[in-house]
């Protein structure tokens, strides 16, 4: 990721002064699989705490979540954890592909970023900022770009110096200049967007 922070910080002052002010990002990560989408899925609207609150609960109330154990369970179930209906049916239908055989994600993993990505928003509750989170935080795929994330939003206004908060077109607009490094250049606006408040984790919106 070094290599990728270097990279950036030579063709954008603004990204060189997150560096240089903050530091390198860490290098937020989670495992490939399973519980990582359910993550996912549960931060989907709603501040990276309170998903975090949520899983927790499920995994109180049901052990290890896998695919093996949430295919066993009912959405009123799961629904127990306090997850959202809705929420609690895309967990269910993931578990059920995956104990099926239907989705195999340790190979869907070795595929380029373009077919995992087709892959995945093809499954119902998973969209592209569902399945860009996934490649950049699991696969730790180093050109990505989630669209529709507001902390990033949120972050390029203030380090560009922007009147207003960008749109997801102009978003990709600016960052079509930082490929092939385009999640690192994520990771670094995260990082500032944390530094300022005072928070260490990346609050994914």
């Amino acid at each position: 990721m070094l290599k990728g922070v270097d990279a950036l910080c030579a063709v954008d002052p603004d990204l060189a002064r997150i560096a240089e002010q903050f530091g390198p990002p860490p290098l937020w990560g989670r495992a490939p699989g399973y519980a990582t989408l359910v993550q996912i899925i549960l931060e989907q609207q709603v501040s990276l705490a309170s998903a975090k609150a949520t899983f927790g609960r499920i995994r109180h109330a049901f052990g290890e979540v896998t695919s093996e154990r949430m295919a066993s369970l009912s959405p009123a179930d799961i629904q127990t954890a306090g997850v959202t209906r809705q929420k609690a049916s895309y967990c269910l239908g993931l578990a059920e592909l995956v104990q099926s055989g239907a989705l195999d994600l340790r190979s869907l993993g070795r595929a380029d970023d373009q077919e995992i990505r087709r892959r995945l928003v093809d499954i119902r509750g998973i969209g592209t900022w569902t399945a860009d989170i996934y490649l950049l935080m699991a696969l730790r795929r180093p050109d990505i770009w989630p669209d529709g994330d507001l902390a990033l939003a949120t972050a390029a206004q203030q380090v560009k110096r922007l009147r207003r908060r960008p749109d997801d077109k102009r978003l990709r607009a600016l960052a079509a200049r930082w490929t092939p490094w385009r999640a690192v250049a994520a990771r670094l606006l995260w990082h500032y967007y944390l530094s300022t408040r005072g928070d260490r984790d990346p609050v994914i919106l």
